[in-house]
C-alpha cells in the first residue's frame, strides 16, 4: 500500500496569511503517526514567482519524506527550478519541468501543463513527447499522472476557463496504457473527484482559500475556509482519496 498526501496552491505571497496557513498544513503532516510515503505539490507553490517566495517554499517543504512537485500558472520556471530544483531539469530556464519519480513501485510523473504567462493549461509538444517516452520507460508499472491544470469541466466560470487546452490529444495518448492508475491537478481550489479517459480525475484542494461553486453563494473566493489536503491510498490498481481540512 502506497501513501501519498497532495497539497496544492499555496500561493506563498510573502504575507503572514499565506505563510501560516501553509504551515499548519505542513506541521499536521510532520505530526502524522505514519508518515507519507510521499508528497505531491500540484503547482502555484509562489503567487509571484519571485525568488523570496521560492527559498520561502523550500524551507516549508524540508520534510522527512519526499516531496514531488509542479508548476502552477503563477509559478516561474527559472526561479521554480533555481530554488526548488537546484537548477535541474534541463539547461534552459524557460523549457517545461518534467520530472520522474518512482515511489514503493509506484511511477509519478510530475509534468508541466503552464504556458508562461497565461492561467490556461497546456501539454505542449516537448511535454507530450516526454510523456510518450516515460511512459514507455516505466512498463507495466503502476503510474500517476500529476499536473496543475484540470482537463474537465469542473462547474464553475473560473477553473472551466482556464482548464488544459489539448485534454483530448493527453486523453488519448493515456488510452492504451492501462497501467496509467489516475490523474491529479490542482489549480481550482476546490475538492473535486471525476473520471478522464477511463480512469480516476482527482483535483486537490487548494491551502490558500477554497472556490465557492455557483450553488453555494455569491462569493467565489471562501479566504475564512481552513487549508485543506488530500491522502491518496494506492493498494495495487485501486486508488482511494481521502479529503482532510486543517483547523
Amino acid at each position: 500500500m502506497l501513501l501519498l498526501a497532495q497539497i496544492s496552491d499555496l500561493h506563498l505571497d510573502g504575507t503572514e496569511r499565506a505563510s501560516t496557513r501553509a504551515r499548519r498544513v505542513v506541521d499536521h503532516l510532520r505530526a502524522l503517526p505514519r508518515p507519507v510515503d510521499a508528497l505531491l505539490v500540484t503547482g502555484d507553490i509562489a503567487d509571484h514567482g519571485d525568488p523570496a517566495e521560492y527559498e520561502e517554499a523550500a524551507a516549508l517543504l524540508h520534510l522527512p519524506f519526499p516531496v514531488l512537485t509542479c508548476p502552477g500558472n503563477h509559478d516561474e520556471r527559472a526561479a521554480y527550478r533555481k530554488t526548488l530544483l537546484g537548477g535541474v531539469t534541463g539547461d534552459a530556464d524557460s523549457g517545461p519541468i518534467n520530472q520522474l519519480y518512482t515511489v514503493g513501485g509506484t511511477a509519478i510523473l510530475m509534468c508541466d501543463a503552464t504556458i508562461p504567462g497565461q492561467d490556461e493549461g497546456l501539454l505542449d509538444p516537448e511535454t507530450v513527447d516526454w510523456l510518450r517516452r516515460t511512459l514507455d520507460a516505466v512498463g507495466d508499472m503502476p503510474t500517476l499522472i500529476a499536473f496543475h491544470q484540470p482537463p474537465v469541466t469542473l462547474h464553475h466560470p473560473l477553473p472551466d476557463q482556464h482548464r488544459l487546452r489539448n485534454a483530448d490529444e493527453f486523453a488519448a495518448l493515456i488510452a492504451d496504457r492501462p497501467n496509467v492508475v489516475a490523474v491529479l491537478t490542482g489549480h481550482a481550489h476546490t475538492p473535486a473527484a471525476t473520471w478522464f479517459a477511463g480512469r480516476p480525475l482527482v483535483v486537490g484542494p487548494a491551502v490558500t482559500w477554497t472556490l465557492r461553486m455557483p450553488w453555494e453563494g455569491d462569493s467565489a473566493a471562501d479566504r475564512d475556509a481552513p487549508p485543506a489536503l488530500a491522502y491518496h491510498v494506492l493498494d495495487g490498481s485501486r486508488l482511494t482519496t481521502h479529503f482532510r481540512v486543517v483547523v
